[in-house]
């Protein structure tokens, strides 16, 4: 299959496997606290992607292994933990909707320091995305007193760290395959998970039938929803952009809203103005 049709099956696939993950994380954290979820779902992801590609770790420079530590960080480490804290108090779906401002992050970010030049309906695109993550954000806010909606700041700053991936990976990555990569990237991280792991108490409460019942779900997370996905992914920046890469986020709330919904989330009418504004902006800020 060519190239320019592969992207879009890649972009299909992660929409429906990513827009997944948010509610996944949801149910994990019924018997999980953020810490142990994102551990395991590393966990998980590592020795998945250890027994399918030990191998491709030998295609890996000496000099590229800082990239690869820098890609872990980044592109996982980070944003694993800081989704599963920001669902401890803001709904699935609204997650999912200001992930959707990767795209965006990526551009300003790529312009700043990889040498991607802004053009005007980009910048444009960029202001209109953020009134809509403050319109969302907000009115969220008003409408669910419940939830506290500063938590909000860290799914902002998750997408921050994807876009600095995606822009590290095809400046400096793009001659190493993507299993090479994924695996790489969790083999670094697998350490430091387990340490954190073992600073909880889940070996203490392992045995409980709600923290074994939510395991299952982050087992899916870890191998589908981590491992396999970010081979698809690093497949889709090689074959692509960094800013289309990252386009899949368009998708990524559609579907997440979908469970969201079916989970008895609520969005309020403004909130849905709010998402339909942050995707235009995203569109602008990716259109070339």
């Amino acid at each position: 299959m060519m190239s320019k049709q592969l992207k879009w099956v890649y972009l299909f696939i992660l929409s429906l496997v990513w827009g997944s993950s948010f509610i996944l994380i949801k149910k994990g954290l019924v018997g999980l606290t953020a810490f142990q979820l994102g551990s395991l779902r590393i966990i998980f992801a590592a020795l998945f992607l250890l027994l399918i590609g030990f191998r491709s770790l030998s295609k890996i420079q000496k000099h590229q292994w800082k990239y690869i530590a820098l890609t872990s960080m980044f592109g996982t480490f980070i944003p694993v933990y800081l989704f599963a804290i920001a669902e401890t108090e803001i709904d699935s779906s609204i997650t999912a909707i200001l992930n959707s401002l990767t795209p965006l992050n990526t551009l300003i970010l790529g312009a700043a320091f990889f040498g991607i030049t802004f053009r005007k309906n980009q910048i444009w695109g960029v202001v209109i995305g953020l009134i809509g993550c403050l319109l969302l954000v907000f009115n969220g806010a008003i409408n669910h007193p419940e939830q506290n909606y500063y938590y909000a700041v860290l799914v902002l700053i998750a997408s921050i760290c994807y876009a600095t991936n995606v822009n590290l990976i095809k400046r400096y990555l793009s001659d190493l395959t993507s299993l090479s990569i994924t695996t790489g990237n969790f083999l670094i991280l697998l350490f430091p998970a387990l340490a954190i792991l073992s600073f909880t108490n889940f070996y203490e409460v392992v045995h409980i039938e709600k923290v074994q019942h939510s395991l299952w779900f982050i087992l899916i997370l870890g191998v589908v929803g981590t491992g396999i996905a970010n081979v698809i992914f690093f497949k889709l920046i090689k074959i692509s952009s960094p800013v289309f890469a990252t386009s899949v986020t368009y998708l990524i709330p559609i579907v997440a809203i979908f469970w969201g919904l079916l989970d008895n989330e609520v969005l309020t009418f403004i909130q849905c103005v709010g998402a339909f504004i942050i995707l235009i902006g995203v569109y602008l800020s990716a259109k070339k």
